[in-house]
């Protein structure tokens, strides 16, 4: 019987890929820093050019691989992705156009003040407006109608934040009413976001998943895109725990997506977009508390589960606005408590972990 199993990408094998797709013998391989999933990265450079080699599994081109049907669903309706160049399915290898280093985040960073930077954060709301609206009305073939976040979901996040910040990496006992406490605040906070419209959402639409090109914002890491409501993709952008984003230039970019969403109201079903700015603001607190408490989950899991400390240091931040959504819903008051008692808005754990290091 033949061996059916999928095959990892040799040397070899990547050589002789980028040998026929770029036509040259000759080309340098460079590896380029990930982010936290398993998926590799390279930059190719031949002819003087330069490309992206993503090497991830092995998959089938049936139109449905998410990464490939996303991108081709957000292309046709104007959202600037980067192109393809050649695919080899079988070892799990996709070229793609070289967008360059410079993200959304280093930009900020770059700048003297926010406002060096706003003119990306406000192409990055219209890229966004494209996803939500223009993709999510085009009810085609993508891959993302048929996942969204709905309450197991969402759930499932809170309580990725409970098992790896709480029980792991802070290392709390909870009591039988803490634990209690906690999973019915989760239900009420993911049933109340799972109730509202659901659009085509990006799931990890922050400064590391936009690219400035030539001037121009584009957009990556779109293969995990699902239904959700828009507030989702909104505090990944605006409360992001990569950048210290003022609540005034927040707003303003909010202000921003309103205006674009109500002029997209006069072309489209309007039904689909009529939200009101007292709901907007609730829904965005509360999903605020829902995806910032899940990112505390993930920065705690990649030191719980492989002794990564890189994403430590982006808790505090992750933490001060969690609480600071919570004391604006009352609520959840018991979820803001078991917090509080515990403790854990106080603590530095990147300086207790590198403490614990250094103890013989």
């Amino acid at each position: 019987m033949a061996n059916t199993t999928p095959r990892i990408a040799s040397e070899l094998d990547i050589s002789a890929f980028l040998a026929s797709a770029l036509g040259a013998g000759q080309f340098q391989l460079h590896p380029l820093a990930g982010d936290a999933s398993a998926r590799r990265y390279f930059r190719v450079v031949a002819h003087d050019e330069s490309f992206v080699l993503m090497q991830w599994e092995p998959f089938v081109d049936d139109g449905r691989y998410p990464f490939l049907n996303v991108r081709q669903h957000f292309e046709r309706h104007g959202v600037q992705v980067p192109s393809v160049i050649a695919l080899k399915p079988e070892f799990g290898l996709v070229l793609l156009e070289d967008l360059g280093d410079l993200t959304l985040e280093r930009k900020f960073w770059e700048s003297q003040s926010t406002s060096h930077s706003l003119i990306y954060y406000e192409a990055t709301i219209d890229e966004l407006l494209k996803i939500h609206y223009d993709c999510t009305l085009d009810r085609g073939n993508c891959v993302a109608f048929g996942v969204e976040f709905d309450v197991a979901k969402l759930l499932w996040e809170m309580n990725y934040g409970r098992q790896h910040l709480l029980h792991g990496l802070a290392h709390l006992t909870l009591s039988e009413q803490e634990e209690s406490c906690l999973s019915e605040n989760f239900q009420k906070i993911c049933e109340r976001i799972a109730a509202e419209p659901k659009f085509i959402a990006h799931r990890d639409y922050h400064s590391r998943n936009v690219m400035i090109k030539l001037g121009k914002v584009r957009v990556i890491d779109f293969q995990d895109a699902r239904l959700g409501a828009i507030q989702y993709d909104l505090v990944s952008l605006l409360r992001d725990s990569y950048v210290n984003l003022d609540e005034e230039t927040a707003r303003r970019l909010i202000d921003r997506y309103i205006d674009g969403r109500d002029q997209k109201a006069r072309s489209y079903d309007g039904r689909l977009l009529d939200l009101s700015l007292e709901k907007f603001d609730l829904i965005y607190e509360v999903q605020t508390v829902q995806r910032c408490f899940k990112a505390c989950g993930s920065f705690a899991s990649f030191y719980m589960l492989r002794k990564d400390t890189r994403y430590l240091k982006y808790l505090p931040q992750t933490l001060r606005t969690v609480r600071s959504a919570l004391q604006k819903l009352p609520e959840y008051s018991g979820f803001l408590s078991v917090l509080e008692d515990r403790g854990v808005f106080d603590r530095d754990f990147a300086k207790e972990i590198a403490q614990s290091q250094e103890t013989p």
